[in-house]
């Protein structure tokens, strides 16, 4: 019987790999965790963490400025962009000990700071070494996609990667992509003080959500003085100095040319599977560059496994850490065991202002799949928390089955949109409907007491309306008075 140094070797220090690393060393598998850039992967240093925090700065400078609606008048304050981006590197410096070689190496990891290239389903090179293991697990995450614009090469482009090197406040902005990563950093800049530009070849902003969404984020920018252009394809770029230049369009058919100071790339990203061995060994990709994986999250080639943004579909820190539970677990149970992944409830959440939020189908969705439902729903501007905070705008839409409280899917369009819709999830995940919700008591005043409101909605559509006028003479008859 062939003996391996590792039950286990995973290529990747991000979250899908720390995740993966963490189970299984728990479980006192053995593991080697390889990493050749930073621990922590894109979220801790150039993805959740930093676009969060800096996020948090735009929105105080969005509190400063509209302080008059408190009763508070600010003059004169200053943005200081370079300590603004200071204080986003010292946030990752407090939370990079969680991610780091030496956390891991006291679970019992052997930690490699190095490339890897996969030579076998059972043996992996790193540097001059090579590492035997019962299985490989590739987590290697996602790169930001840059599309084959004429004159792109000529510019120092920003993108999700390398903005965190900025020190300097753009004047002028140009966003290419009117996705989740384009738009929070559209008005996270627009806030600071850019003047932001988003170009876009759809139709409309956040594409994949329902229309009144869309539609009331591009009013909210339209206020906040971000200018969009939609429906719109880039023709070329023309560089000037220092990453400036200017980009010639076709507007809806109408020629334009924007001039910046700098362009923003936010076109998605692609998974990182080039240079460690997968093209060599036939490792099937999709065609959109992502492993090919099975509902176990097994690669084609045997004992080799795939998790996070290597994978797909969905290029999220917490979907990357479900699947790399998943992956953890059916390698440790093998081969008494398989699991599949659960993808029933999928938690989306774009943290622009006000932020949008969804679990299961939307209504989009749901139309281009042909299932039935009902939509329920309920506006901020009704909520007694959401009116003290002056935070009023959006809604609560909920889709059920037709005549039932089962919850096809819920989308949140307003202030704290994201925590709201833990408790959805959860009943998601459940298979509690809006009764359950509506029977829970909710503290007030919260923001939490909009999704009793919205179960409320829903029920007050199903009271018994025939029997409410027995009802009336019921009551009436109880104080002796005669109905007319």
């Amino acid at each position: 019987m062939t003996q391996y140094q590792y039950n286990l070797v995973i290529i990747g220090g991000g979250t899908a790999g720390l995740i993966t690393a963490n189970v299984a060393a728990q479980a006192k598998a053995k593991v080697a965790l390889i990493e050749k850039h930073k621990m922590g992967g894109d979220c801790l240093n150039t993805g959740c963490v930093p676009s969060k925090a800096l996020l948090s700065s735009a929105k105080q400078v969005d509190f400063v400025r509209r302080s008059g609606e408190f009763g508070i008048h600010v003059e004169n304050y200053k943005i200081d962009f370079p300590k603004i981006m200071e204080q986003v590197h010292g946030i990752i410096k407090t939370i990079a000990p969680i991610d780091s070689v030496e956390r891991y190496t006291e679970l019992g990891c052997d930690c490699y700071e190095a490339a890897a290239t996969i030579l076998s389903s059972h043996q992996v090179q790193v540097g001059e070494e090579i590492l035997t293991t019962d299985h490989i697990v590739v987590a290697t995450g996602g790169t930001p996609f840059i599309p084959p614009i004429p004159g792109i090469a000529d510019l120092e482009i920003l993108h999700s990667d390398n903005l965190w090197d900025l020190q300097e406040l753009p004047k002028r902005l140009l966003v290419v992509g009117s996705g989740p990563i384009g738009c929070e950093l559209s008005q996270a800049f627009s806030r600071l003080g850019s003047e932001v530009t988003i170009i876009s070849q759809d139709p409309g902003i956040l594409s994949r959500e329902d229309l009144e969404v869309s539609q009331l984020i591009e009013n909210a920018f339209t206020q906040e003085g971000i200018k969009l252009r939609l429906k719109t394809s880039i023709l070329q770029f023309k560089a000037n100095a220092n990453g400036a230049g200017c980009v010639h369009l076709d507007v809806d058919g109408q020629p334009e040319v924007i001039e910046f100071d700098r362009v923003l790339i936010a076109a998605g990203r692609k998974a990182n599977t080039a240079g460690i061995g997968l093209d060599q060994l036939g490792v099937e990709l999709n065609s959109n560059g992502s492993i090919k994986v099975d509902s176990q999250l097994r690669t084609s080639i045997p004992h080799i496994w795939a998790c996070g943004d290597a994978v797909g579909p969905y290029q999220f820190t917490h979907m990357a850490a479900h699947q790399a539970g998943y992956v953890a677990l059916n390698i440790l149970a093998h081969p008494f065991k398989r699991f599949k992944v659960d993808y029933s409830q999928v938690p989306w959440v774009t943290y622009v202002d006000p932020e949008v939020a969804r679990c299961g189908l939307n209504e989009t969705e749901a139309k281009a799949q042909g299932i039935p439902y009902e939509v329920t729903q309920f506006h901020f501007s009704h909520q007694d928390r959401a009116l003290t905070e002056r935070a009023n705008k959006g809604f609560i839409k909920v889709l059920t089955v037709p005549r039932k409280d089962t919850i096809l899917g819920v989308t949140i369009c307003g202030p704290h949109g994201g925590e709201l819709l833990a408790e959805f999830s959860l009943a998601i995940k459940n298979k509690l409907g809006l009764k359950a919700i509506m029977n829970t008591i909710h503290p007030y005043p919260t923001f939490s007491e909009a999704n009793k409101s919205v179960a409320l909605e829903w029920r007050k559509k199903y009271l018994p309306k025939h029997l409410l006028k027995y009802a009336k003479s019921y009551f009436a008859w109880k104080r002796h008075v005669k109905v007319s």
